[in-house]
């Protein structure tokens, strides 16, 4: 069991999650570990975690939100309390604005993307990373120029498509040679990068959905992402513009100061390669870290977190659906 700052539980043994009296008991290998209900926030279940109906009530009326992944690391579900903030009228305005506005707000979405790749990216130029020039100048000119057209969503999703590619392009600059990337695989990822990525990509939409649950936003309505059966593509949206700050930030600072190795935090199979557990936990603290980092908003003029900058994301999509205001997902230029 992991524990990250006193409201984040990460689970990556097996076991068995139960109540006992007022408190979370996980029941693994090495015994019973007890964890006070009030200092309990998320849960991530990382491997095989038995829960029963009794502890999901529990759980439920602490309003505590549990997340589970799969063997490769992907996202399977959450279990969430029944939904406290509930609004007619912003449900009705966010099925309004996905049919009057969506490319619109998908544009920000796609512009924020690009503009936090950009401010990564600029670090390792500023370095002597020079090759990665070419990338800068069409992240900075050529995205916000096509972005300001009137584009339909399939145009605006294969611009979002070119930023990454551009992006992955940059990391035989970035990153030690034995992490190379070909191509983007996943479901199962191919290699260590890919690995990470899926990864990293899973926890920070799980973030987001336990954000966006605290908000009267509906997790089904998207703009970017087409809604769909089964998944919260509203947290796709949001998530998007902190991969490049979280996902890829932890990436580059553990790969390159090699807390991370090939040879050492990944299990290599066929066609199919993925963090073991020692791996897991080295990236699940770089990521907790990065969340949590307190900076000094410019916008808010006080000190926040990544974490809350997620929800405050949704706060600004609130209020361009309820009072019109811009609606521009958070960027690092925001913070000093």
């Amino acid at each position: 069991m992991i524990s990250i700052g006193s409201k984040t539980k990460y689970l990556t043994s097996m076991g068995e999650l139960k109540r006992k009296d007022n408190s979370i008991v996980f029941i693994n290998e090495n015994g019973n570990n007890y964890i006070p209900v009030e200092n309990v926030r998320e849960i991530y279940c990382m491997n095989e975690i038995t829960v029963n109906t009794k502890f999901l009530d529990f759980a439920s009326k602490a309003g505590i939100v549990i997340h589970f992944f799969n063997y490769y690391g992907y996202y399977s579900g959450v279990f969430y309390p029944k939904e406290q903030l509930i609004s007619g009228k912003l449900k009705i305005r966010q099925c309004e604005a996905y049919k009057d506005s969506r490319e619109e707000i998908a544009k920000a979405i796609v512009l924020g993307i690009s503009e936090n790749i950009y401010e990564v990216l600029y670090h390792y130029y500023k370095h002597g990373c020079k090759e990665i020039k070419e990338t800068l100048d069409w992240l900075k000119n050529d995205v916000p120029r096509f972005l300001s057209k009137e584009i339909n969503i399939k145009q605006i999703l294969f611009v979002e498509g070119l930023i990454w590619q551009r992006f992955y392009n940059t990391f035989k600059y970035i990153l030690k040679e034995e992490f190379t990337f070909d191509k983007r695989t996943r479901r199962p990822p191919e290699n260590p990068l890919n690995a990470l990525i899926s990864f990293g990509n899973s926890l920070v939409y799980a973030k987001t959905v336990s954000q966006i649950y605290n908000t009267h936003l509906d997790q089904s309505i998207s703009f970017l992402h087409e809604p769909s059966e089964g998944r919260f593509s509203l947290s796709l949206d949001l998530s998007e513009a902190f991969k490049p700050i979280i996902v890829f930030k932890s990436i580059f600072n553990l790969v390159n100061n090699k807390m991370l190795q090939v040879d050492k935090h990944f299990d290599k199979k066929l066609n199919c390669c993925i963090l073991n557990d020692v791996g897991r936990k080295i990236f699940i603290g770089e990521m907790e870290e990065r969340f949590n980092n307190v900076f000094f908003h410019q916008t808010l003029n006080r000190k926040t977190t990544y974490y809350n900058a997620i929800k405050l994301d949704a706060y600004k999509l609130i209020k361009y659906l309820l009072e019109g205001r811009e609606f521009k997902p958070f960027s690092l230029k925001e913070m000093v």
